[in-house]
């Protein structure tokens, strides 16, 4: 096996934590967070794609590195270490070295070492020699240019890339990276979070209740701040925001609240603080390329045309942002401009796309004699739920008729990794903003959570020359015309991007809401002024 030399260099990076700043926090209390459905994939959040499966995790782990809590905005900049005290980009970004913490504790008081770190992403990226195997592998895209790695001492990993990445250590600061203790099994892992977080289990009642307490042994000094955390699972909708409003819930769940649930809340409690941010959340259509009829891209073409964005706004009343494959600027940084995306089939005048797609559903054989029936899957949450019904009103316009299939979430996300559907009304949020999580996840041939089975040889070239691209500009182009072409053959159609709306009471402190929403619920600085 090939060795690196670690050497000094410019891009060596030490942080520490900082403290809370404002008021001076108050310590105890236990927080009382929104949770809409029980655990889809257990504990293991690098086997689940919802926050679901995240917010009340998150709390328990640690990763290497995370983006600043208190800083909403996330950039490379705001990236600060955890269980890396500090790292070192090597051979032109072709090697990333972290030097870990030493004297830090599992919850079952087991040290943690650099094999910890080589065990979690060696699982994940499915490397050769993993000793483990996840059920579902959300992510082990982000990870697909690890060639190896190494620890060449107890506290010092390695990671081994096959070209250059600077999006490594922006995809290792996502809330879904969290690192595993190996000497766990993953089943497991599954039914209890055991981890080195600023909070551990304290009980777990399936469908009811999940519970975490303070850490005793948590490795930053007086944190965290909370003596614990609640989080009830309440899966009605309006059951949810009466919690919340009178107070029996402290905080809302980052996707929770729309505008008009935003504007109820402020109406019945004024001094609830709402949070405006972007979602990161895309609504889009998923159309199983292999599945007649939308194996024929005219198909494809003909759904895509169907899709009124601007009605789409206007039924969001307008917390949403039409754009394409990634959020919109300015609040996003990769995004289509508004005035291209204007030119293209599906964001021009509904009245022109909607003929143009029946002319199209005319010449694959479809019309009023013989309309182009369609299961349309979709999960059974009730954002999700509106969306299909918003779509099957669309299509039904140009004459395609649809039934309509709710999944619950634990059937959902394996369905629709065996891609067992054929069209389906689909909400994905990005874990990270850059083009990498996201391309190399939804749209490289053969990615687990490629859905649609889209599959472009010439797309994914390019995907792999924007990832090593150093220079901004360069790389920028190289993602508009990723998303130009992932919009000529149908990939996904997309909808547009929603706006989050957090809520919470305003003794709440230092919960801070990110756009991406993934990204902010380690709770280590979170204190309440009560």
């Amino acid at each position: 096996m090939r060795t690196v030399r670690i050497v000094p260099a410019l891009a060596l990076v030490v942080l520490v934590l900082l403290p809370a700043y404002g008021q001076t926090p108050k310590r105890g209390g236990i927080l009382n967070a929104m949770q809409g459905e029980d655990l889809p994939a257990g504990f293991s959040i690098h086997e689940t794609a919802t926050i679901f499966g995240l917010w009340p995790v998150m709390p328990c782990y640690s990763n290497l590195v995370l983006f600043d809590p208190l800083k909403p905005r996330e950039t490379p900049e705001t990236i600060l270490p955890e269980l890396a005290e500090k790292w070192s980009w090597q051979d032109g970004y072709r090697n990333l070295v972290f030097f870990l913490r030493k004297g830090v504790k599992w919850h079952d008081g087991q040290p943690f070492t650099a094999t910890d770190v080589k065990f979690t992403f060696d699982v994940v990226r499915e490397a050769r020699d993993a000793p483990a195997k996840l059920r579902i592998n959300a992510r082990k895209e982000w990870y697909a240019n690890v060639e190896a790695i190494e620890t060449p001492e107890p506290y010092t990993v390695i990671f081994r890339l096959k070209r250059p990445q600077p999006s490594l250590l922006t995809m290792l600061a996502s809330g879904y990276s969290p690192v595993l203790p190996a000497h766990l099994p993953l089943s497991t892992l599954r039914s209890k979070c055991v981890g080195t977080g600023p909070f551990r289990l304290k009980e777990y009642v399936r469908g009811q209740l999940i519970e975490l307490e303070r850490n005793p042994d948590y490795f930053v000094k007086g944190r965290p701040y909370l003596d614990g955390i609640r989080y009830p699972i309440i899966t009605e909708r309006g059951t949810r925001l009466a919690a919340l409003q009178a107070g029996r819930l402290d905080v809302s769940l980052p996707t929770e609240i729309t505008k008009v649930m935003a504007e109820t809340l402020k109406k019945a409690a004024p001094s609830m603080v709402i949070t405006e941010t972007p979602h990161s959340g895309s609504d889009n259509v998923i159309l199983n390329h292999k599945r007649p009829p939308f194996d024929n891209v005219h198909v494809r073409r003909a759904i895509n045309l169907a899709l009124d964005r601007r009605a789409w706004v206007q039924m969001r009343l307008g917390g949403a942002v039409i754009s394409s494959a990634m959020p919109p600027r300015p609040v996003g940084l990769w995004g289509l401009s508004a005035p291209e995306l204007a030119t293209l089939p599906g964001y021009r005048d509904p009245a022109r796309d909607k003929a143009d797609a029946r002319r199209l559903l005319a010449e694959a054989g479809f019309g009023p004699g013989k309309p182009l029936r369609a299961e349309l899957a979709t999960r059974s949450w009730a954002l999700q739920v509106d969306l299909a019904a918003f779509v099957q009103d669309q299509l039904r316009q140009t004459g395609v008729e649809t039934t309509l299939k709710q999944m619950e979430s634990a059937v959902w996300y394996p369905a629709l990794a065996r891609r067992d559907y054929t069209l389906g009304a689909n909400l994905t949020a990005v874990g990270i903003e850059d083009p990498d999580a996201l391309f190399s996840e939804q749209y490289k041939c053969g990615s687990v959570r490629n859905s649609t089975d889209y599959c472009n040889p010439e797309v994914d070239r390019l995907i792999d020359l924007q990832s090593q691209e150093l220079d901004p500009k360069k790389r920028l182009a190289l993602v508009l015309q990723i998303q130009r072409r992932l919009e000529e053959d149908v990939a996904k159609p997309m909808l547009g991007w929603r706006t989050a709306y957090f809520a919470a009471w305003p003794y709440v402190k230092n919960l801070i809401p990110h756009s991406p929403i993934y990204n902010f619920a380690r709770m280590q600085d979170v204190w309440l002024d009560r």
